[in-house]
């Protein structure tokens, strides 16, 4: 996959994102399984990598940094993402009594220094602020983040889920760009089209990350009267296109200029989303699927 720029302030990135955030089943988190998962993404040009300090039970940014620290590649050939925000009850943070957001200052800085650590490099590439914090002081958030960028440690700053107004609110305090903002896209969730989420990303001169690029699945495997409707059509597409659905599921959301966030750890659907790129999706189809989603035309 040729590298692109993530944004006009950002860095390149593969046009496809591997991300941790569906590790939740402790089946899949083990270091063999690391090794296995990221070496299948390289091999697809794959190099960019989506942790959070909390996935996979807060375990998956250590079993990547063991592999960094095994050699296995070279830390300059891939770029790391990661996040906090999301607090929520785990034996190992007994103080968290409920899920709930934190953008504090303390939390932040705890955050990124147990990331390094945990990924056993200097810097984090992209460092993100998952979901918005509204008891949260911004003035005080933004400066740590800023802190944070002139030490180094993070060399730029992204959101997850944040709304227009979020965005934009946060922005105002930052004073240093936003390279990205991860909002879940995929033909059983078209929201981010129909709220604006899409465009303001766009107007800023960044791609938008789609998590859930196959809405956990469902694409495949839903039973219910949208999943259903959109699967059929998609099935209607695939003779043409020489492709497997969910291939043509993913292809869509790239035609809104979006990269897609890999979460599955099915070595097939990762094969699936990588194929993506090789489809050119006529606009009308695009449409059709579109119309089949929202149940409108």
């Amino acid at each position: 996959m040729e590298k692109i720029y993530l944004s006009d302030s950002g860095p390149k990135v593969s046009p496809a994102i591997y991300g941790f955030y569906r590790w939740t089943n402790d089946a899949d988190i083990s270091s063999e399984n690391m090794e296995k998962i990221v070496n299948q993404c390289l091999e697809l040009g794959i190099n960019t990598f989506d942790h959070a300090d909390l996935y996979g039970s807060y375990q998956c940014e250590e079993l990547f940094g063991n592999l960094i620290a095994k050699k296995s590649f070279k830390r300059e050939d891939i770029v790391l993402f990661t996040k906090c925000g999301v607090k929520i009850p785990h034996h190992s943070n007994p103080e968290v009594r409920i899920k709930h957001f934190d953008n504090s200052s303390a939390h932040i800085i705890k955050s990124v220094e147990n990331s390094l650590r945990k990924l056993k490099t200097d810097y984090i590439d992209i460092f993100l602020l998952d979901h918005y914090d509204p008891i949260a002081d911004l003035e005080e958030t933004s400066g740590t983040l800023r802190q944070l960028k002139a030490a180094g440690k993070i060399k730029n700053i992204g959101v997850v889920n944040f709304s227009v107004f979020e965005h934009q609110l946060l922005a105002s305090y930052l004073k240093t760009p936003i390279v990205t903002n991860h909002i879940e896209l995929n033909l059983l969730n078209t929201s981010a089209i129909e709220n604006g989420q899409l465009d303001y990303i766009k107007q800023k001169y960044m791609r938008p990350l789609a998590s859930t690029p196959l809405a956990q699945g469902m694409i495949a495997n839903g039973t219910d009267e949208t999943s259903t409707r959109v699967r059929r059509k998609l099935q209607e597409l695939s003779s043409k296109y020489e492709s497997d659905i969910e291939s043509i599921a993913v292809a869509w959301i790239i035609k809104l200029g979006a990269l897609p966030l890999i979460g599955t750890t099915n070595p097939q659907r990762i094969k699936n989303i990588a194929d993506a790129f090789k489809i050119q999706l006529d606009n009308q189809d695009w449409y059709d699927l579109y119309w089949t989603s929202t149940n409108k035309n």
